[in-house]
């Protein structure tokens, strides 16, 4: 089941959007190859420690965060991919790795590659590693007022 918090939030702000169901799947490419999207239009959520302070970086599947460009277009002192240990709980209702891009519902900056902010539509975990949601990108940017980077 997706996270109701996310579907509550979308459904309250009447934004359209599509749960796709697929097979279990772990890696981005799994799940791009088991919904059948472009791993272009997939976007890919990876927790942060910014500082000390979590965040998430969202961007294409297809690509890695550049955490070494990301501090220095933010001006941190340190930018690090942060343990699930440290934020599995901030996350109660989804399974972890499959947390959806909303860091705005949990109290996270979110910092949104540039390449991913270009695509029209985007897709992404649904807080569970069987259910993506599609919606389009500026309905997303309107929702989580994310700061475009590149990184």
């Amino acid at each position: 089941m997706p996270s109701k918090k996310l579907i509550d939030f979308l459904n309250e702000n009447q934004i359209k959007f599509v749960l796709i169901h697929h097979s279990r799947a772990y890696t981005a490419n799994e799940v791009a190859h088991s919904a059948h999207i472009h791993g272009q239009e997939l976007a890919k959520t990876v927790i942060l420690k910014i500082d000390g302070k979590l965040a998430m970086a969202v961007r294409p599947a297809s690509g890695l965060v550049n955490t070494r460009l990301l501090k220095e277009e933010l001006g941190a002192s340190m930018v690090e991919v942060a343990a699930e240990h440290e934020f599995a709980n901030v996350f109660p209702e989804c399974e972890v790795g499959a947390e959806p891009p909303f860091g705005n519902l949990y109290g996270m900056n979110v910092y949104v590659s540039d390449s991913l902010a270009q695509e029209p539509e985007i897709a992404f975990n649904a807080g569970t590693h069987t259910e993506l949601l599609r919606m389009k990108y500026e309905d997303f940017e309107r929702l989580v007022n994310p700061e475009v980077l590149r990184f």
